[in-house]
């Protein structure tokens, strides 16, 4: 049996003229309606779980999902688990669940990048394609997953690269682990070990995420000081910022708060090859933790993790080690 959580997000919208576009609409059962022969692929246990867009989603909806979801995989009875979410942080709740959710039982999150009230409407296609990814044998063992225009990625690597178009979703430098061809379920890669699974009661919150431009300072690293128990800077390049960033950053490290050096660019690992002021070397010397392959937005999920569970500074260096 496949449970489906529907949260909400394009995939059920329609467009609305007094709003002036697209609205959460349709209900868990028009969308099974509007995918003719879903039953016929898997025994199904869906839920209204929510009807929320991707920006509408917090911590605090995709740690209860992300609940949701462990209870379910609990049940001897549940083969997988599909969850509708809206793309704009779709990413972003698979990955956390990724992160913190073991077992080989497969987590498959789907969506739309088109509404209902859209000629091509991709939302029904994509669930059918979700639901036997998570019937399918060859699936267990891959983790949490996204699928989207027939396509099966990892959530530890998949980013949504286009505002727009039907084959918005990619694993930079990667590719996807698997297609859907006419109905069959392919995996054409293999996964690399995961890093340690990372379950604390609830994550913490705040963590930031600083945008880096050229000739940013160190305004907005000063605000989130007040606040937030750690943050990530999106580095430019190889893991380098202005110098007038250095001070705040100097800054937020006095105050023994985790800061995370990634990258804005999609592709490639943040290291320590520049020397000069603001340089990644520099930042490393100062105290600052480098993200690895890490975007900033997966650097933020494991750092709330790790801060959730009670790792000190020390210990988050090592978890991005790996």
């Amino acid at each position: 049996m496949i449970a489906i959580l529907f949260t909400g997000g394009t995939i059920s919208m329609k467009f609305d003229a007094r709003a002036g576009g697209a609205v959460p609409a349709l209900s868990a059962a028009e969308i099974l309606a509007a995918a003719p022969g879903i039953h016929d692929v898997a025994t199904l246990e869906p839920e209204q779980w929510g009807a929320f867009p991707g920006p509408h989603m917090t911590v605090e909806k995709q740690w209860a999902l992300r609940e949701a979801i462990a209870q379910r995989l609990a049940r001897r009875e549940v083969d997988g688990v599909v969850v509708t979410h809206g793309t704009d942080s779709l990413e972003e709740t698979a990955y956390l669940v990724a992160r913190s959710v073991g077992g080989d039982k497969p987590v498959v999150f789907t969506g739309a990048m088109r509404n209902a009230s859209d000629l091509g409407w991709d939302g029904p296609a994509n669930l059918i394609d979700a639901v036997r990814v998570a019937a399918s044998p060859d699936a267990w063992g891959y983790g949490t997953m996204v699928v989207m225009g027939s396509r099966v990625y990892s959530a530890l690597d998949v980013t949504k690269a286009h505002t727009h178009l039907l084959d918005a979703f990619e694993s930079p430098g990667l590719g996807p682990i698997g297609v859907i061809d006419d109905g069959q379920v392919i995996f054409r890669r293999a996964l690399p070990a995961a890093p340690p699974l990372l379950a604390p009661a609830e994550p913490a919150t705040p963590v930031d995420i600083i945008a880096t431009w050229a000739g940013a300072d160190s305004r907005l690293l000063d605000a989130s000081r007040r606040d937030a128990r750690g943050a990530v800077i999106a580095a430019m390049g190889r893991g380098n910022v202005p110098p007038a960033m250095v001070p705040g950053i100097q800054r937020f490290l006095d105050d023994g708060k985790p800061l995370v050096i990634a990258s804005r660019a999609l592709r490639g690992r943040v290291g320590t090859t520049y020397g000069y002021p603001g340089g990644g070397k520099r930042l490393a010397e100062m105290g600052a933790i480098f993200a690895g392959s890490r975007r900033a937005q997966q650097a933020r999920i494991d750092l709330m993790l790790a801060l959730g569970f009670g790792l000190d500074v020390n210990e988050i260096r090592e978890l991005f080690a790996t």
